[in-house]
């Protein structure tokens, strides 16, 4: 890895925001999906949710590849599931959904903890989601059209959220935000990803990173590597 894509991979880690999510419920469109975890890595998303009934594990492997590198998906066999895990980390659960208690997105203060839930293409959003949620949301529209494409309302919504989250500062950190074991985790993986589907495979962990982003490792591990 040279240090220039070392240091670039740095600066993206510190600008991630791990508690701002979307969450894909049944959204089953290759395209969509990966419309949407693009949107999500420009936006500084460490990782997006997907309610995936019946292992439509499927859907992840037609989605960009180079995006689906930098967002991690958690995926979850029921909305409650995701829900439940989205409120265990004191996230405001949001839903687009056009009913009488729906508010306009622009008027939601996204510097809190922030779950966005947007349904499948058939369905839109379950009953149970609805349910569970926080707070409805709506995208003012004037024509005769009253719903957006999955993706695009994801952008929407996402990109409100990150002026909102620029102005205040989030992404202006020194530090990433995340775990240490995280960083180093995908800086290897991005920086080293032969070696570190080599080490994964043979079940060896991780040895550090120089400052330019160098494997420093001694020669056990080396021997450990190269072996059948």
């Amino acid at each position: 890895m040279n240090l220039e894509r070392y240091t670039r991979i740095q600066e993206v880690l510190k600008a991630r925001q791990p508690d701002l999510t979307v969450c894909l419920e049944e959204v089953h469109k290759p395209n969509n999906v990966s419309a949407v975890i693009r949107t999500a890595d420009a936006i500084g998303l460490h990782k997006i949710h997907a309610v995936w009934p019946n292992k439509q594990m499927r859907t992840l492997a037609h989605t960009s590849a180079g995006a689906r590198n930098w967002v991690e998906v958690d995926t979850h066999d029921s909305i409650q599931d995701a829900i439940k895990a989205l409120k265990a980390q004191n996230m405001q659960v949001l839903v687009t959904n056009l009913s009488e208690k729906a508010i306009d997105f622009r008027e939601i203060d996204y510097t809190k903890p922030t779950a966005i839930i947007v349904g499948s293409e058939k369905v839109g959003i379950s009953k149970q989601a609805l349910e569970l949620a926080d707070q409805d949301i709506v995208i003012p529209m004037v024509g005769m059209v009253q719903s957006l494409n999955v993706s695009v309302a994801s952008a929407l919504i996402l990109y409100e959220a990150q002026r909102q989250r620029q102005a205040a500062g989030m992404y202006q950190q020194e530090k990433s935000p995340l775990p240490e074991e995280t960083i180093h985790r995908i800086l290897f993986e991005r920086g080293h990803p032969v070696l570190a589907k080599v080490a994964k495979r043979k079940k060896l962990p991780y040895p550090p990173l120089d400052d330019e982003g160098q494997i420093v490792a001694d020669e056990s591990w080396w021997k450990a590597m190269q072996s059948k």
